[in-house]
Order: C-alpha cells, then sequence, then structure tokens
C-alpha cells in the first residue's frame, strides 16, 4: 500500500479509485507493489480503511526518515546551512462553511451562508467542515481562502527537506522570531522585509558574504514546495484534518526527496 501511494504521488494520479485502475492495467505499476500478472487488485476502498492505521504508525514520517538517512549515507547532507519556507494548503471546505463560532447555523435567518459584508476572523469562527483549517491570503489584495501551512525544512548542500533550520524568506522577518534564533545560537539569514516597516534584520548579518550566499541557495527551496503542489498534488488537499493533511505533505516530500536524490546520483 505504501508502495501504491508513491506512485500516486510520482505520477500524479489524483485518486485511490484512478489508482486501482492503473494497477489493473499498467506493468510497471503491478511490478512496483508486487503484484503479478494474475494477481486481483486490491478496491479502492482499502486505501480508506488502512488510512486511519497509516496515521497511527506514523508511516510517512517512518518513510521520510529512511530516505533523510540514505541521503545521510551518501553524504549528500549538509549541518551548517538550512532553509525554512511556509507553504498553504487549500483545505477541503467551502468558503461557506466557515462561520461564527457561536451561531453555527449560519447568522441570520434566511441569509443561505451569504457572509459578504461581514468581517471573519480565525478567531471567531470555524469551518462546520474542516474545523482545523485555517483563513489565510498570501497577499494584502488576495483573496482569503480556508487553508492549512506546511513549512519546509531545506538543506543548502543539494536542496533536499530536511528537519533542520534557517534561512527563511520576508514573512519570518519578525523581531521575536529573530531574536529567538539567536538566542538558540543560529545565525538569521532571512530576507528582509522593509515594505512600511523596519527589517530586523540589521548588518550584523547582512555584512557578511554568507548572507548573499543563503538568499540565492534559498531559492531551491521553493522549487520543493512547487514540485509538492504541481506533482504531488498538494495545492489543493483531497484530506480532512491536521492529521491527515500533515501524513500527506510529508509523504510528498520524502518522495521529492526520492527524485532529487536520483537526479544527484546521475550527475554524480
Amino acid at each position: 500500500m505504501p508502495r501504491a501511494l508513491l506512485l500516486q504521488v510520482l505520477y500524479s494520479v489524483r485518486s485511490e479509485r484512478m489508482l486501482t485502475e492503473q494497477l489493473e492495467h499498467s506493468l510497471l505499476f503491478r511490478w512496483l507493489v508486487g503484484l503479478e500478472m494474475g494477481d486481483r487488485v486490491w478496491d479502492a476502498t482499502t486505501f480508506t480503511k488502512n488510512r486511519e492505521r497509516l496515521l497511527r504508525g506514523d508511516g510517512a514520517g517512518a518513510f521520510f526518515a529512511a530516505v533523510i538517512a540514505q541521503a545521510r549515507a551518501q553524504s549528500l547532507l549538509g549541518d551548517e546551512h538550512f532553509s525554512v519556507d511556509g507553504t498553504l494548503i487549500e483545505a477541503w471546505a467551502g468558503q461557506k462553511s466557515f462561520r461564527p463560532t457561536d451561531d453555527p447555523g449560519g447568522g441570520a435567518p434566511g441569509s443561505g451562508g451569504d457572509f459578504k459584508g461581514q468581517r471573519r476572523r480565525n478567531d471567531t469562527h470555524r469551518s462546520t467542515t474542516g474545523p482545523e483549517a485555517r483563513l489565510f491570503r498570501r497577499g494584502p489584495f488576495q483573496e482569503a481562502r480556508l487553508c492549512f501551512i506546511g513549512h519546509v525544512l531545506m538543506d543548502h548542500r543539494h536542496g533536499l527537506p530536511v528537519e533542520a533550520t534557517l534561512a527563511a524568506d520576508k514573512a519570518y522577518d519578525a523581531r521575536e522570531f529573530v531574536a529567538d534564533l539567536r538566542a538558540e545560537g543560529v545565525t538569521p539569514h532571512i530576507a528582509q522585509h522593509t515594505t512600511r516597516r523596519r527589517s530586523a534584520i540589521d548588518a550584523r548579518t547582512t555584512r557578511h558574504p554568507g548572507y548573499a550566499m543563503s538568499q540565492q541557495a534559498r531559492r531551491a527551496v521553493e522549487r520543493i514546495s512547487g514540485w509538492a503542489k504541481t506533482i504531488a498534488l498538494t495545492r489543493k488537499t483531497r484530506h480532512r484534518g491536521r492529521r491527515r493533511v500533515g501524513w500527506a505533505f510529508a509523504f510528498a516530500l520524502a518522495a521529492y526527496s526520492l527524485v532529487r536524490m536520483r537526479d544527484l546520483t546521475v550527475v554524480a
């Protein structure tokens, strides 16, 4: 089953039902999951029934850790310079489901769920179909949507996602965040955010040549998020709840690492 899910990510298969159809007819898919020509393919509902078991065992986390261990064994990882980037994953929840927590029925009688002219906030509203999703927007003039936030941590040496920190984009240019990093002995190579404000990153950091190198290297982290959204289809999740969405996101990053390691090995 995990091998089948890996195929789903790598080949952008949109649903488990489409995946089982591919397994019926594709010799490549059958070979990878260990099915013989005459073997019967399991039903699509098998994925739904066994997903909770995979969640309990943290299958995605174990898979991710095994891939990173393999990369480390091949000397593809460093231990000094890292980047972090946040990406929005649109929730499987409609805008009209985002209703006041003290009146989940939808407000005024006859409104039909119309929220035009209403001020909706994460501390006063919740989605009735995806209560763990939150309302976010990418910019001040863009539409707010119900989303989860996935964070990608990347090693600068070869652009592989790992569990470490930090060079980051402008959204992380906050005084409290920078102060916490310095207290931990981490040099915050964060892009300066100077639009209508003063950056928390000063000449103590920007005067060093390594700062410019970090800003150049950290652009690779956006390729990871882009791959996850376009190939692994995480732009809009098919799952509900933080645990399931987080599981799928971690699994997608592990798949990206395998693809990246293959490319690095071919180049070498």
